[in-house]
């Protein structure tokens, strides 16, 4: 696994293999991630990424926020509870040198408390595929206040995704087992 683009491009980040299952860690791959990106890029959207504050939920690695970082992120909150996973994230933290533009959170993600700072603009959401937890994650960063009127989320699962209530589906893009669905937050 790599940084696919910007300012940390070409960084090799710490790796779980082929993911460990026992702390449901499943990165997403450098060809998914780096079509992802080419996405959100794409215009299609606007600039999601510029100056954003990014939300990485179930964040495993710390991948996606970082490369959000590395294409011009303003700042990212990494949360994740696996004890795994908070040592990956922070030795990619590391290993990108971006400690002051970091912060990870070790919490379940379906029990975000309220969120007493500015709400993010871009959520990437990336839970254990089809336990239901994405959208328990999703209800409880919008009921705590995290998530940002107009923001954007780029959520994973294993299979397309209803836009729940207070949320608008934007686009679904499917990449081998992966299914990216993108929803906007209710302005």
């Amino acid at each position: 696994m790599r940084v696919i683009a910007g300012q940390f491009r070409g960084t090799a980040l710490a790796s779980v293999g082929k993911g460990d299952a026992g702390a449901h860690l499943r990165p997403t791959t450098d060809r998914v991630r780096e079509s992802l990106f080419n996405v959100l890029m794409g215009g299609k959207f606007g600039d999601p990424i510029s100056d954003a504050r990014v939300l990485d939920l179930f964040a495993g690695t710390g991948a996606l926020g970082l490369e959000a970082l590395s294409r011009g992120a303003a700042t990212v909150v990494f949360v994740d509870d696996g004890r795994k996973a908070g040592s990956l994230i922070r030795e990619n933290i590391r290993l990108t040198r971006s400690k002051s533009d970091c912060r990870l959170i070790s919490r379940d993600a379906t029990r975000l408390p309220a969120n007493d700072a500015t709400p993010f603009d871009l959520v990437f959401l990336d839970p254990p595929y089809g336990k239901g937890m994405g959208l328990r994650a999703l209800e409880a960063a919008s009921a705590g206040g995290w998530i940002a009127p107009g923001a954007l989320i780029v959520w994973e699962e294993n299979a397309p995704q209803i836009a729940p209530q207070g949320f608008g589906l934007l686009d679904q893009r499917k990449y081998g087992d992966t299914h990216v669905t993108f929803l906007e937050t209710a302005t």
